[in-house]
């Protein structure tokens, strides 16, 4: 990258960028364990939900072109008991890959959640994913559990880990 990517606010108009980024995460990794990809409508109402009620939903851009994006939202939403626990999701295409913009993602992630008031940051991670276990380790996060056979992509069962941090 010879110029340097920013960051934004993703707006509804992102979705088709925003499915872009996450349809070779889905067809060809267990970095989601989905195999069913949203349409853009579904990404467009994410943003829009996500943004109000107080959520961040941050896109990276680079020449024009949304290269990756994070957000939070509840970990097990429907439960208040949970209100001060987030989850998040970032994502990078290929091209932005080891130039420190998810690290820098992240850490704009968790400043917001922790301006808005929020107590920790729960990453679920494939447990065989030692790239994204490595990345979240790095930026502080520490295993809270593990859940085997949780889920199930490509003919096989995958564990879940959970790691955590304190905001």
């Amino acid at each position: 990258m010879t110029e340097k990517p920013y960051l934004r606010d993703a707006t509804p108009a992102d979705a088709a960028a925003l499915k872009a980024i996450m349809a070779p995460v889905i067809a060809g990794s267990t970095a989601s364990f989905s195999s069913e990809e949203r349409d853009e409508t579904a990404w467009a109402e994410m943003v829009t939900d996500r943004l109000s009620r107080g959520r961040a939903f941050y896109v990276a851009e680079h020449q024009g072109e949304v290269v990756g994006y994070a957000t939070y939202d509840q970990f097990r939403p429907g439960n208040n008991g949970y209100r001060f626990t987030m989850e998040h999701s970032v994502y990078l295409n290929d091209a932005a890959q080891g130039f420190g913009l998810g690290r820098t993602l992240m850490l704009v992630v968790e400043q917001h959640a922790r301006e808005a008031g929020h107590h920790s940051m729960i990453a679920a991670i494939d447990a065989d994913n030692a790239g994204s276990i490595a990345f979240h380790k790095a930026l502080g996060y520490a295993e809270a559990g593990r859940i085997p056979q949780a889920g199930f992509k490509f003919d096989r069962w995958l564990d879940v880990l959970f790691l955590q941090k304190f905001l």
